[in-house]
């Protein structure tokens, strides 16, 4: 029977001088895992402000658009030392990740949510009405917030699958 392709990614990345390197020192993976909680708390932050003001429970004397374009660096600017440490991470364990459920799921919650943000960003692009949001714009935020819990329930669950 033959490996997959994910099986034999995995096999690849073990075999690489980064994973070598991984291995050999005890304090890069804390590091990277401190540095990676840090910049979920970033992000957590950031649109957790801004779903609650979608919502009408936070910041409502400032318009969507405002709170938006306030919090969005607490979103974005995280992102890329996510996904640097979070490769970093899996190039130490390939197999302990990427064939696990809870990381599988973790990206699609990740990539939904990232689809919400940008939406939200293009729909209140340059528009200070202080009017409420929409039904649908609420539930999307409601959603937003449940994926945001599920990927870091996910996150730690990889630990344990």
């Amino acid at each position: 029977m033959q490996n997959s392709p994910l099986i034999q990614f995995c096999y690849y990345l073990e075999r690489t001088p980064l994973n070598a390197v991984i291995q050999d020192n005890f304090w890069i993976v804390p590091t990277l895992q401190t540095i990676h909680i840090l910049g979920i708390a970033s992000v957590l932050v950031g649109i957790l402000l801004i779903n609650l003001r979608i919502l009408g429970v936070h910041g409502q004397s400032e318009s969507i658009a405002t709170v938006i374009v306030r919090y969005q660096p607490l979103v974005w600017l995280p992102l890329p030392i996510l996904l640097i440490s979070g490769c970093i991470m899996i190039v130490g364990e390939p197999a302990r990740s990427l064939t696990n459920p809870a990381f599988q799921l973790k990206m699609l919650m990740l990539l939904a949510v990232i689809c919400i943000t940008l939406l939200f960003q293009k729909k209140w692009h340059n528009k200070n009405s202080f009017a409420p949001a929409n039904t649908a714009a609420r539930l999307l935020a409601i959603l937003s917030l449940a994926l945001w819990v599920g990927i870091v329930a996910a996150g730690r669950w990889i630990a344990y699958a």
